[in-house]
């Protein structure tokens, strides 16, 4: 049985050890902050299932990390429980206000804790194959997405969106910085359906480096410049200065012959039901497999939409086109 994990949040070190010893005896998977600036760190770089976070401390307190939280578009599914030792009620409004989805006030019962902890724990298991880094909704909700499109034979436009090098950037900058690519990449993804799309877009993430934009054609190609422009404005900031300096970083194949990479871009095959009939999932994923492989073997950044109008399998048109 996997372990919830938790972060205790507080500036008394006694009351860390306390609430450490009480949920580590049943079964939680414990970390530890002392201030609220560390606590968003510790949020920012690992997966959680659980926030107990101290109303007062120093450098940030409770609210202010709370706030930052929920207005994060990959984080704001995490659930903090606001633990304080003040009663009063301007307090409590002032925790929930700020998003917090419980609220207790020291001293407490242990029991009690813990029965908090677990109501909250089951009120927030709603999608439970939702992607574990990126918290956007998997491969299940995506078929259900898909399918939902087609029974409606409304138009639609779906974005197969994949990285570019990005086993390369791994292998040199390690699982960490390629996980934080990753959870960018989507807040991009979410941002620009917000920004350019419409209020019924579908944002998901297939897997690793792969997600897919469910869009309407009439928005479609203002989406996937929008997307490649975002992406191409980002991607300096995940290399260290050499590399974004060169413009590429230094590899090796297995002949130890060295190979100079790109820095990562972003490949887009856009599926769209406005010129031929798409009657089924596996019809888009086969078309969009076969427009993204098209699109990768394109220098830098590129979408390309297919327009053909029925079911031969000429070469796909050029980007956007």
């Amino acid at each position: 049985m996997i372990k919830p994990r938790v972060l205790l949040v507080d500036d008394d070190p006694d009351i860390l050890d306390v609430l450490e010893i009480t949920l580590s005896e049943e079964n939680f998977e414990i970390s530890k902050a002392h201030d609220g600036e560390e606590a968003m760190r510790i949020i920012k770089s690992k997966p959680l299932d659980l926030v107990l976070l101290d109303y007062n401390m120093p450098r940030m307190n409770g609210r202010e990390v709370c706030m930052q939280v929920k207005k994060d578009i990959l984080l704001r599914h995490l659930p903090i429980i606001m633990v304080t030792g003040r009663g009063e009620v301007e307090d409590k409004v002032g925790g929930i206000d700020a998003g917090a989805d419980d609220y207790m006030v020291k001293p407490f019962e242990p029991k009690e804790l813990l029965a908090h902890i677990r109501m909250i724990l089951r009120r927030t298991e709603i999608d439970l194959e939702a992607n574990p880094l990126t918290r956007l909704p998997g491969n299940v909700s995506i078929m259900n997405e898909l399918s939902r499109r087609i029974e409606k034979k409304t138009l639609f436009a779906v974005c197969y969106i994949d990285l570019d090098k990005f086993k390369s950037y791994n292998d040199k900058y390690g699982f960490e910085h390629g996980d934080e690519v990753i959870r960018e990449t989507a807040r991009i993804l979410i941002q620009v359906a917000q920004q350019v799309g419409n209020p019924d877009d579908f944002v998901g993430h297939i897997g690793g480096d792969d997600f897919v934009i469910v869009t309407i054609p009439a928005t479609v190609d203002s989406l996937c410049k929008a997307i490649i422009d975002e992406f191409g404005d980002k991607t300096p900031s995940f290399y260290n200065e050499t590399d974004r300096t060169n413009g590429y970083i230094v590899a090796f194949d297995r002949q130890g012959k060295e190979q100079r990479i790109p820095l990562l871009s972003v490949s887009i095959g856009v599926v769209t039901n406005e010129f031929r009939k798409i009657e089924h999932v596996a019809q888009v994923g086969e078309i969009g497999a076969e427009l993204k492989s098209y699109a990768k073997k394109l220098q830098g950044s590129n979408y390309v939409k297919d327009q053909r109008r029925d079911e031969t399998r000429t070469p796909a048109p050029p980007p956007g086109g």
